[in-house]
């Protein structure tokens, strides 16, 4: 079975130039992530769901929400924050399967599923 959860974090950043010119400018998100784990279904349940919330709000929300993230990613584009979410949560979350993370509604990535 494979069961998602969304989260959401609020966080700004700026990106090199390369990106465009309107992306090295300071601006926000409101990110938006979906983490799929994929596990048997034991006695009607898939996952703990308060394990889950737990573990993505300690690992990923407390420490991304309303920062800026050029102090933590040197090139804080989607495709990095994706695979740092991921390595945030492998060794928690033994049974993850796939991180979506979206920088808008219209633009998103997809790390894992492999």
């Amino acid at each position: 079975m494979k069961f998602t959860r969304r989260f959401k974090f609020d966080a700004s950043h700026t990106l090199p130039q390369e990106f465009g010119v309107k992306e090295t400018r300071m601006h926000g998100h409101t990110y938006k992530i979906e983490i799929t784990i994929n596990c048997p279904v034991i006695n009607g349940r898939a996952i703990d769901l308060d394990k889950l919330k737990k573990t993505v709000q300690e690992e990923v929300i407390d420490k991304l929400d309303h920062n800026h993230l050029n102090d933590y990613f040197e090139v804080p584009s989607a495709e990095n924050i994706a695979v740092w979410i991921w390595n945030q949560l492998k060794e928690k979350l033994q049974d993850i399967y796939e991180v979506k993370l979206y920088e808008t509604e219209n633009h998103w990535v997809t790390y894992g599923g492999e």
